[in-house]
């Protein structure tokens, strides 16, 4: 899955950063100035005159704060908290590819859990608290290790798992995942075969097109790896064709589905909100 928003992590810290700078100079420089500036405004103004508006104009002045501050620093503790939900807590997405149908279809609006597997500071990446690991079957969000963007796929293997793939079968660690047949799609002219699969406990729907050719493979997982593989299995760019996702590129665990909307101008639904499985 790539997301349209890549940049969105660099500017977020970037805006945060120049906004809380602001505040932190409107707070214990250009404030205090201010209202010492006031203060001197009144000790020299008799009281009588206090109470003109000419007073009052030119009081109001001295406080105003600088359209810097107006329009940048008031906006810090709003970005700071963005920043904080966003990196450590849930991050939203949208799907813009078929890799994952039927779990996931183009247009649904999903929420990352980013704890599931420990804090990461966001941009770098780098890992401060170790809090859980992938488990088979989860759908994670992660950067593959030949892109920078953001990709969606369900964890198939972990480090030191055997996976082979042959004949539209998945096999982990030599034992065939169960694979229970469903139909096909669509009736009049069948070109998907549908499968409940169960993998890690975790039963889920996958896509095959048994008249496409397939990558058949066998391959173990090195240490500190996840192999991923999409729903959509003859559909998906994944893990067979550019490699293992390190534990770096972790991102977060989709948890949810919020909102649905078709590409174009329609209007969201809410039909196929829950939990992700």
């Amino acid at each position: 899955m790539s997301d349209a928003l890549d940049f969105l992590p660099e500017f977020l810290l970037l805006a945060t950063f120049v906004t809380g700078i602001l505040w932190l100079l409107d707070r214990y420089r250009w404030r205090p100035r201010r209202e010492a500036a006031a203060a001197e405004l009144e000790a020299r103004t008799p009281p009588p005159q206090r109470e003109s508006d000419g007073y009052r104009q030119a009081r109001e002045a001295l406080l105003r704060e600088p359209a810097a501050m107006e329009w940048g620093g008031s906006f810090f503790p709003v970005l700071a908290v963005v920043l904080v939900l966003r990196s450590f807590v849930v991050e939203p997405f949208v799907i813009p590819s078929g890799s994952m149908i039927p779990t996931l279809e183009v247009g649904d609006y999903i929420l990352v859990n980013k704890f599931t597997y420990g804090l990461r500071l966001p941009v770098v990446r780098t890992e401060i608290l170790d809090l859980g690991e992938p488990a088979r079957g989860d759908v994670m969000v992660f950067f593959p290790p030949h892109l920078d963007r953001y990709f969606i796929k369900r964890v198939i293997g972990l480090p030191g798992d055997h996976i082979r793939y042959a004949d539209k079968r998945l096999t982990v660690n030599g034992e065939a995942v169960p694979l229970d047949y469903l139909g096909s799609l669509p009736p009049e002219n069948p070109q998907v075969a549908v499968f409940e699969e169960t993998l890690g406990g975790v039963e889920h729907r996958v896509w095959v097109e048994p008249r496409r050719g397939e990558l058949s493979f066998e391959h173990v997982v090195p240490a500190g790896h996840y192999f991923m593989m999409g729903d959509n299995r003859d559909r998906s760019q994944d893990s067979r064709y550019w490699g293992d996702v390190p534990e770096r590129n972790i991102v977060g665990r989709a948890f949810a589905i919020w909102m649905h909307k078709e590409p174009g101008l329609s209007w969201p639904s809410f039909e196929r909100v829950g939990t992700i499985r």
